[in-house]
């Protein structure tokens, strides 16, 4: 399952086949497909991730997050779409801040290059079986 932020693009978990020397592991790992204006990432190079198709993206549960934090479903709509848009303006006046998400990762910019870094607790949060293999190609 995945889930969309409008105007920023999709988290999702997937899972991937490696062949280890004795065995083959089947691990999840989180991965985040980047979904912005173009012209907020001129002159940026980013990684291209496919979320495979057969994933189910959902977009953003509003009122599930109003529920842990009290605000009302369009107070968070609204500040979402503020925050996505005030980030891809910074993005575009070359601006290069890390955009964090709490227990999940960073969407930082370094050298030009816009990628998701997953934070390790969430990796191994995912993945019970074999976090190490799962933080290996995260």
């Amino acid at each position: 399952q995945g889930v969309l932020v409008p105007g920023l693009g999709t988290f999702a978990v997937v899972q991937e086949q490696v062949d280890g020397a004795e065995e083959v592991y089947v691990v999840q790992r989180p991965v985040f497909q980047l979904d912005m204006d173009v012209s907020c990432l001129q002159e940026l190079m980013f990684p291209t991730v496919m979320i495979p198709g057969d994933i189910e993206i959902l977009p953003l549960d509003y009122w599930w997050l109003s529920q842990t934090t009290s605000l009302p479903p369009d107070v968070l709509r609204d500040c979402v779409e503020e925050t996505v848009l005030l980030y891809s303006f910074q993005l575009r006046d070359r601006q290069r801040l890390a955009f964090v998400f709490g227990d999940i990762g960073v969407l930082s910019c370094q050298n030009n290059f816009l990628c998701m870094r997953f934070h390790r607790s969430c990796v191994k949060n995912l993945e019970s079986w074999d976090p190490w293999v799962a933080l290996l190609l995260t």
